[in-house]
């Protein structure tokens, strides 16, 4: 049996081209029909009278931690704190220890990972100097993408050269597969943190002036020239600088294979927030002023910016404790990353429809996992999310399934509120709360409607 049978009715349905009132009827873990009135004998029936019924989410950027770095977190926690949040998918990143660099390395995660998630998993490869030759064989093995650092991240993975770049992106172009970039120039960010550094300041602020908007720009563009060459996928993670988003706008509309995903905190959290929450907001690339804040908000509602992240990132308790310069860059995200996102949506800040356009639809798209996920559509997985818009969602340190749940959210108060999360015709969590065991199966990329795993 692939998932479960059940009925959701009476509710509005929320695509990218509109909402509508539908049933949604969901058997063996497979979406059957979409209608007005439906009715099946024998199935879960989930009452969405006033509510509203979203594609599953698809959190493109997660680092759940596991294997070899399960002191910040492990998969068991993460996936629990997707089901929570309304998070029905999630992309893993390839930089746990060791990296995901190599087919052998690349199935045992999987074999790994396969018992303890409670949602559906795809996983990233890695791209460095040394792993080209390993590329095809990591598409075979199922691989949604790949992810290149041209920055420091943990893990310590060394940025390609110029040389293997071109030659991944040339691969890239034939295969059809994405490149996910975390677009800061190496170089660059050595120099200015050395800079600010020798003058002994201490402040959060310290951060953001370590790493300024043109060690972002300079790889962002470099990318572009590339892509433009080799006509390879390139997709920018994490944005947070003006400069860069508008490099990415001018690309798109030159047809350049080039797209831009930014984060919750890089639209709701800007430099002002350091007087608040101090180290807490540290993350890579980090937040800026509000005038970067705002043109990320411009390009998320006219198109530039194609998809959300969370960069769910979580590290120990300690490892976050120090001071601007030791403590670590990132913080708990994937749980919070659909309430985040939808009280903006209520607030007027973008449309609900743009919820399962940058959060399901074009992620799914883009790492070759659609329409089996990423919408709702007669024939792929009956992934789900029920959202009541009039209750409200406090943020609380005792409800996050974190072994570490530190974020800089706690307390906040947020319109709307996760009613149910559905994998596949199956309910996963009710009112943020996990209420199954860990059912989640691995999902590889081209995984098209007719394909099980």
């Amino acid at each position: 049996m692939y998932g479960g049978d059940l009925l959701v009715r009476g509710g509005r349905v929320v695509l990218p081209n509109g909402v509508f009132r539908a049933d949604v009827l969901i058997l063996d873990g497979r979406v059957a029909l979409i209608g007005k009135d439906l009715r099946e004998e024998g199935v879960e029936v989930i009452d969405a009278g006033g509510k509203l019924v979203f594609p599953g989410i698809v959190d493109e950027h997660v680092h759940m931690r596991e294997p070899g770095l399960e002191h910040k977190d492990d998969f068991t926690h993460g996936t629990k704190a997707a089901a929570a949040g309304g998070v029905t998918t999630v992309l893993e990143m390839p930089n746990t220890l060791p990296p995901v660099d190599s087919r052998a390395v690349f199935e045992e995660k999987v074999r790994r990972l396969s018992s303890k998630a409670y949602v559906d998993f795809g996983l990233y490869g890695v791209i460095h100097n040394t792993n080209l030759d390993r590329f095809g064989e990591l598409v075979n093995s199922g691989a949604v993408g790949f992810k290149v650092f041209l920055g420091p991240t943990t893990g310590n993975i060394p940025p390609p050269d110029d040389g293997s770049l071109y030659e991944a992106l040339l691969k890239s172009a034939r295969l059809g597969v994405a490149l996910a970039f975390h677009a800061e120039n190496w170089d660059l960010v050595k120099y200015f943190t050395g800079k600010v550094r020798s003058s002994g300041r201490k402040d959060p602020q310290a951060h953001t002036d370590s790493r300024p908007s043109i060690c972002e720009v300079e790889a962002i563009q470099k990318l572009v020239l590339l892509s433009r060459e080799t006509g390879g996928y390139v997709h920018i993670v994490h944005m947070s600088a003006k400069e860069g988003v508008e490099l990415v706008r001018r690309a798109r509309a030159e047809g350049i294979n080039v797209t831009g995903e930014t984060c919750p905190h890089y639209l709701l959290l800007s430099t002002e927030d350091y007087s608040r929450y101090g180290n807490l907001v540290k993350v890579n690339p980090p937040v800026r002023d509000r005038a970067n804040q705002e043109e990320l908000w411009r390009a998320v509602n006219d198109g530039t910016i194609t998809a959300l992240g969370s960069d769910h990132a979580p590290h120990s308790t300690e490892e976050k404790s120090g001071d601007v310069w030791s403590s670590a860059a990132g913080f708990t995200g994937v749980q919070t990353f659909l309430p985040l996102m939808l009280d903006a949506a209520l607030r007027g800040l973008m449309p609900i429809t743009k919820i399962p356009e940058l959060m399901a639809e074009n992620p799914a798209r883009l790492f070759r996992i659609y329409p089996r996920k990423g919408t709702l559509v007669v024939g792929g997985d009956g992934d789900l999310v029920v959202v009541d818009p009039g209750a409200e969602t406090v943020i609380r340190r005792e409800d996050l399934y974190a072994k570490h749940p530190i974020t800089p959210y706690i307390g906040w108060r947020l319109r709307g509120k996760v009613m149910f999360t559905v994998v596949r015709g199956m309910v996963v969590a009710e009112e943020g709360k996990v209420v199954n065991g860990p059912r989640g199966v691995f999902v590889r990329r081209g995984a098209d409607l007719g394909q099980q795993p």
